[in-house]
């Protein structure tokens, strides 16, 4: 497994070595003493998938408790996946990364406890996969506003058009009202 850095020094892409021929391919999408080799002794509790269509946004959603690091991927299609610095203390509070997740590239992204996350589908569907170091409560989840000008995310909409988003997305806070973290 290969770490290739981001623009936050704690959120990492994930290059798993791909074994392939002609009948397809072959990797290991999580090793519990390979993720410990890295410096990333995590636990996790759930496994998440979801299908979305092409121009829906998911997110940005953390915790404010049972705060969550995520191990995600793409199984089918292409999003940008983003993570947002949630956390309290942290120097890049408000600063974001992005990266294209593909069935193709076989990329994952590491996004520790102490951040928001959300994602934006780029091709026809994509089917998305993640692990997560706790577990789901809606009781303390918060949606942060994606189109926050204060964090200022560039996300490749198709056409400009604006994104498809659930209702509690829609209505999600600014950075400037959200909990940090």
């Amino acid at each position: 497994m290969q770490i290739l850095p981001t623009e936050l020094p704690d959120v990492l892409l994930l290059e798993p070595r791909v074994f392939g021929d002609q009948r397809g391919f072959f990797f290991e999408s999580w090793n519990r003493r390979e993720f410990e080799r890295l410096g990333l002794p995590v636990e996790f509790v759930q496994d998440n998938h979801s299908l979305s269509a092409r121009g829906i946004l998911r997110g940005l959603h953390y915790q404010t408790e049972h705060v969550q690091g995520k191990l995600v991927r793409v199984v089918a299609g292409e999003v940008f996946d983003v993570a947002v610095d949630m956390r309290r203390d942290s120097p890049r509070f408000g600063r974001w990364t992005g990266a294209r997740l593909s069935a193709a590239n076989h990329r994952m992204l590491w996004i520790p406890p102490g951040f928001a996350h959300g994602f934006y589908v780029t091709s026809e569907a994509a089917e998305f996969v993640y692990k997560c170091s706790d577990y789901y409560d809606p009781a303390h989840e918060v949606s942060l506003r994606w189109d926050d000008p204060q964090i200022g995310i560039a996300w490749p909409l198709l056409d400009g058009a604006p994104p498809t988003l659930s209702a509690k997305d829609a209505a999600g806070l600014s950075l400037a009202d959200a909990p940090r973290l």
